[in-house]
């Protein structure tokens, strides 16, 4: 069986966030269990798996994700991986269907490489700042979200731009305070630079102490900051250190993700 590793939100190898992609030859999933092994195997932040669905239905391919140690109801990186693989292989053109646990989710690709996803936008819930937050955080939030039930995380507000990339959490601290994990976040210092805000993405609890480019998290994000700057279209910034790029696009109670993808590993799973 083939299996790809495909860096997402990039265009440049060894950089954004790397999935593995499994495009199943049968019409139907593999045992749960041995798709969990097999994430557990690539060990990086989710491994999507899909098989393609008869004709005429809702949706094109049946699509779930694994993160090394859980199944995950939504992700946008390695949904951009899986799509990027269809598109680089010839199994798919143009705009694909994927059901998944979330819904169905639309993949276009375009002329100039990249993909832009159609994911359900995160209902946003104003709550109070956990009083232990900062202490886990290292710093004091400016404010608190809910994100809702599929994204599962606290949206946390910071004061500036180096407050996010300054970050050192205390991971276990911060599982205590959503399903998911903690989302950071603030306006960019320099929107020239060509983005509008930056965030990054702690997920103790599925076992990502720290994910690269999270697009599930810009359904969060892109309503926040479409609010607070007035724009429907931004662009957002994943300050890991392997770093990536998120546009988005919110489009009421959907989101639009545009990045690109590079695959850096094509082989032969054996087992």
């Amino acid at each position: 069986m083939r299996i790809r590793i495909v860096d997402a939100f990039t265009d440049r190898p060894f950089t954004g966030n790397p999935a593995g992609v499994l495009l199943l030859d049968s019409g139907s999933f593999p045992d749960a269990a041995w798709m969990q092994r097999v994430a557990a195997e690539v060990n990086h932040a989710e491994t999507a798996f899909a098989h393609r669905l008869p004709d005429g239905g809702p949706a094109d391919w049946a699509l779930r994700w694994f993160t090394p140690v859980t199944e995950v109801d939504m992700c946008g990186h390695a949904t951009l991986a899986t799509a990027h693989v269809l598109r680089t292989t010839g199994a798919a053109t143009g705009t694909v269907r994927f059901a998944a646990r979330c819904g169905v989710l639309t993949a276009t690709a375009h002329a100039d490489g990249t993909i832009t996803l159609d994911f359900p936008t995160a209902p946003l819930t104003p709550v109070e700042v956990p009083e232990d937050i900062a202490e886990a955080l290292g710093t004091v939030p400016l404010g608190a979200h809910d994100t809702g039930p599929q994204v599962g995380d606290l949206l946390v507000e910071l004061p500036d731009e180096h407050s996010v990339l300054s970050l050192a959490p205390d991971l276990r601290a911060l599982g205590h305070h959503a399903r998911r994990g903690v989302i950071a976040t603030a306006p960019a210092e320099d929107p020239s630079r060509g983005y509008d805000y930056v965030s990054r993405c702690f997920f103790p609890n599925v076992g990502i102490d720290e994910d690269p480019v999270t697009g599930s998290a810009h359904t969060a994000l892109a309503p926040l900051w479409s609010g607070r700057l007035g724009v429907a279209d931004l662009t957002g910034r994943q300050a890991s250190a392997r770093g990536g790029l998120v546009r988005t696009a919110l489009r009421g109670e959907r989101t639009l993700l545009t990045g690109s993808a590079v695959t850096v590993v094509d082989g032969e799973l054996l087992a």
